[in-house]
Order: structure tokens, then sequence, then C-alpha cells
């Protein structure tokens, strides 16, 4: 092939809004994908999208400012975060905004604000309603002869984000599709879907109209260099043939996590991993080309780490993201069977992943244990828990049920019991379960906590799973990528889940995925635009 003036490795949120907006502004572009599927990890995605001072909530009278986005990240993030990654924090507050304007008048994504607060809203700069989005749904048709080769999800996306919530079909599937057949019905027909479907659609639409070229199962194996260090271009691998094709203002590397390789992922999280909910084409490929280049590799111990269902995707096995951990009659105990975390909590995923100085895990492995009423509450929790059927554990008594989970029986006895007791009182003197506010949205608007008492006694492992690593190269502010020294690897941009991203395990919100994702492919591509010319 021709050269190009930027080659975009990926094709995810991340890499098509660098493609975007590099065409936009005149450039000629290639994104290549290693799998037969476009839109990656944020195609499978619920696609919240967590943007401060947006043009859609000032539209909607929301009051909302950088600095208080700022204020926010500062409070909420780990203590040795706010100075390290302060910088790229701001770059990230000034540029998304310009970001969502950008991509709203761009592509035929219609975001809409959800309601949701911020999960610390109690926080300094928190608020309670218009940085969390999410998109109508769109015609896959919108993308011609592309429409069969947007990933599909495990997630049901013929429902919008906020229709997911406000009819909660995690518990009430039936009523939610009877509730909503004749809009479903339209969306089958028109081969529409929402939430990462929508969201892929869109961009992948505003690329095509742009110029952008894709090319499918193709592979990066490496980055060219020129003589002074400069990257000129991309070496891949496609039909059994290699080639390289130039780039002439730049490489962005985009290009996913590395959950799936195996040798990495135990690396960086040594323990139990119970299962993984992305596209296995996940395989650190961008990690390691940048290193190769001498890029500084950077928060590797970071990740979307939360919980998932079992399930099956293209065949094998999989996780569907949803968290199951608050659930009535129930508590969340770790290999000591004690509570460690609010069963509630946004981010109980950084509790599972805790580790001590050395790295090791402190609470794994982890266990749901709760009473036959937690089974009862959800069809789809017992419907995918029967893809794997020696999952959950269930005893006539505690005793019983903590020898099949190999767990202290004595412990997990005063765990429940302790557990009772403030279920009688209404008060969760421990871990404030269901207190704050984001909780509370999450039960109702109550503090409703239920005992675990009647046999037959249930317990099943809630391990961490991966739906995305966060590290990668270490890039400064303009999303250059830079070596161990601090120097710019002149012409190599990261962005998304293949770059050392500045908000880590720790989520700030429910779209500080893809919300920083998106904006750290546009600022790649903008620094392209202004400085590499």
């Amino acid at each position: 092939m021709d050269g190009f003036d930027v080659i975009v490795i990926g094709t995810g949120s991340a890499a098509c809004s660098a493609a975007l907006r590099s065409a936009k502004g005149g450039l000629r572009v290639l994104a290549i994908e290693k799998s037969a599927k476009l839109g990656g990890t944020s195609a499978m995605s619920g696609s919240g999208v967590w943007i401060p001072a947006n043009h859609i909530a000032a539209a909607e009278g929301v009051s909302d400012s950088k600095q208080e986005a700022l204020d926010y990240l500062r409070a909420v993030q780990p203590a040795d975060w706010a100075d390290r990654e302060g910088t790229r924090h701001r770059a990230f507050v000034e540029n998304a905004p310009t970001m969502l304007k950008f991509l709203s008048d761009n592509t035929p994504i219609d975001f809409r604000l959800i309601d949701e607060p911020d999960p610390y809203v109690e926080a300094s700069g928190g608020k309670k309603y218009g940085r969390m989005l999410s998109p109508m749904p769109l015609s896959r048709r919108l993308v011609g002869k592309y429409a069969g080769k947007i990933r599909r999800s495990t997630l049901p996306h013929v429902f919008t984000y906020q229709e997911n919530v406000d009819l909660d079909l995690y518990h009430r599937p039936f009523y939610a599709i009877f509730k909503m057949w004749p809009k479903l019905f339209w969306r089958w027909l028109n081969n529409a879907g929402a939430q990462g479907t929508a969201l892929m659609t869109g961009l992948i639409k505003g690329c095509l109209d742009a110029g952008v070229t894709f090319r499918l199962e193709t592979r990066a194996v490496g980055l060219v260099q020129d003589d002074s260090g400069r990257i000129t271009g991309v070496e891949i691998e496609s039909s059994g043939r290699r080639e390289t094709i130039s780039a002439r203002r730049g490489v962005v590397i985009a290009s996913g996590g590395f959950e799936w390789n195996k040798e990495m992922r135990e690396r960086h999280f040594p323990g139990p991993l119970d299962r993984i909910g992305t596209p296995m084409s996940n395989e650190g490929d961008g990690q390691k080309m940048a290193e190769a280049v001498g890029a500084h590799l950077d928060n590797m111990d970071q990740a979307n780490v939360y919980v998932c269902l079992p399930t099956r995707y293209e065949g094998k096995r999989y996780g569907l993201p949803i968290n199951f951990l608050y659930e009535p009659h129930s508590i969340v105990v770790n290999r000591n069977a004690k509570r460690f975390v609010s069963e509630a909590h946004f981010n109980i995923g950084e509790a599972l992943d805790a580790r001590d100085a050395d790295g090791a895990p402190v609470n794994l492995p982890c266990y749901l244990v709760g009473d036959h009423r937690f089974l009862e509450s959800s069809f789809p929790f017992r419907w995918y828990a029967s893809y794997e059927r020696d999952w959950v554990k269930k005893a006539n008594t505690i005793e019983e049920l903590a020898a099949k989970l190999g767990l202290p029986a004595a412990e997990l006895k005063a765990s429940i019991d302790r557990w009772n007791s403030f279920c009688a009182k209404g008060a969760d003197d421990d871990f404030h379960r269901g207190e704050p506010a984001w909780e509370r949205k999450k039960d109702g608007g109550k503090v409703r906590l239920y005992p675990i008492d009647e046999a037959p006694y249930v317990g099943l492992s809630v391990n961490r799973s991966i739906i995305g690593t966060k590290g990668g190269a270490r890039t400064n502010e303009f999303a250059q990528v830079l070596r161990q020294d601090g120097s710019i690897i002149p012409g190599l941009y990261a962005a998304g889940l293949a770059m050392a991203n500045p908000i880590g395990t720790r989520a700030v919100g429910a779209g500080t995925t893809l919300g920083p994702n998106l904006t750290w492919g546009f600022i790649s591509a903008e620094t392209i635009l202004k400085q590499n010319q």
C-alpha cells in the first residue's frame, strides 16, 4: 500500500477518535485491525462516557466547570496519583468537552445524559448529574459493507444504557422486553444497536465519511524507525505476508490492553482470575511494540477490574460484566472469610485487586456467600451461572458451605452473624453499605440490608475479572510516547488502553474508561496536526 500521513493501530474508541480527528484535519489515515471485527473492547461495552463540563449538560442548564472536574479528580484518585498524573488529568479535562463537541458535529452519534451521579459525589467537585453520557441507537447499515464487521457484544445492546438502568433489566428481563417490545422489534428490523454498538457505528461512519481507510485482519508486528529514532511507519502482517507502510506524520498506538497475553497478565496481575470480558485480540501487541523502540511502560498493574458472569462468546468461555455483588441476602468475604468492603462500592474491583508491598493480592481468593434467596433475585444470574455448573456451591449449613469453599468455618459464621446483626438494626457499621449517594441510587434510594439466615446457603468465587488492562506506553500531556528518561520518541503516540492510563483501576465514574479513551485519541491527533508538520 502507498504511504499514509497517520497510521492508527486499532479500531476501538481511542483509535477511531484519533483517526477521525486526523482525517478531518486533512491527513490521509489508515486504521489497522488485527481481528476480523471492528470496534475492539469499545464495541462490546455498555458505552458509558464520562465527560465533565460538556455542551450537552450545559444546554440542559447543568452547572459544571473544568476546575470542579479537576478538584474531583484530585479528591478521589489515589493520593500519589494526584501529583504524578495531575498534568495529564488537566489535559483530559481541558480537551474532553472539545472532543465531545467534535464527535457530535462530525458523526451521527446522538449522545444523551444518563441519570447517574458521580460515584464519589460527596467529594469536592462531584456532581449529581451531567457528566455521564451514552449514545442512542444507530443502525449498523450506516457503515455499508462494514455493517457485519462491527464486533458484537455479550451485553444486550438492543437496549440503551438508560433503558437498562430504568427497566432494571438484570432483575426484570421479561418485564423489560414486554415494556419495550415495539421499539426492540423496530431496532431489530433496522439492524440497530445502542451502547457500544452505537458508539462504534457512529465513529466508524464518521471515519469513513472523512476518508479513513480501514484494513482488517492486519496485525502490526513492529514499528519502523529512521536513523534519528523517529517512528516512520509500521511493519504489518496480513494473509501470511509482511510489508511496511510508511506514516509521514505519526503512528498512534491504540490497540487495547494485554489481558489475553497469559505471560504479561500473570506477571502484572498475580493470583486468581475468574474471567475476561474483552476481545481475545487484546494481547499486548501495542505495549510490546512500544517497548521495543524504547518506550517506558508504566501503570502495568492497573486495569478495569470487575466481576463477570460466565458466558460464551465466539464459541469460547467469556465473562459478562455485570455487578451482582450487592444483591440481597449476600455478602463478599476474602480468603480469611472476612468482609473487607461495602459490596455496593463503585470501585469494589479495586478492593478485590488490593496488593501488598510485593504486589501480591491480599484478599484473593474471594467469595460471595448468601442464602437461597440470593439465587431467587435474578433469573439472568441463574441463566448465566448454568454455563459453569460447578461455580455455585450449595450447603445446608454454614459450616458445610465453608468446607466446600475452603474457608475457615468459625470466621465465616462470625462474619455472617455480624452481618445479620447489622441487618437487624439497618446500618452497616463496618463498611456503611448503601449509605453513600451512589450506593443508595443503585439500591432504589434506600439503605436495604438483608440477612443470611435461611438454608440452603450458597457460595461462589468472585475473584477479579478483567475488562481491559490500563497499562502501556507512558505519554506526556500531548499523548506523545516517552522513554524512561522522559524524552519524546518522535512520531509515536499512544491512547486508550494501550497507554499508561492516567485513570487507573480506581475509576472516577462509570464512563471513565471510554471518556478518557476518546479524549486521548483526540489529543494525539491534535498534537499531530499542530506540532508534527
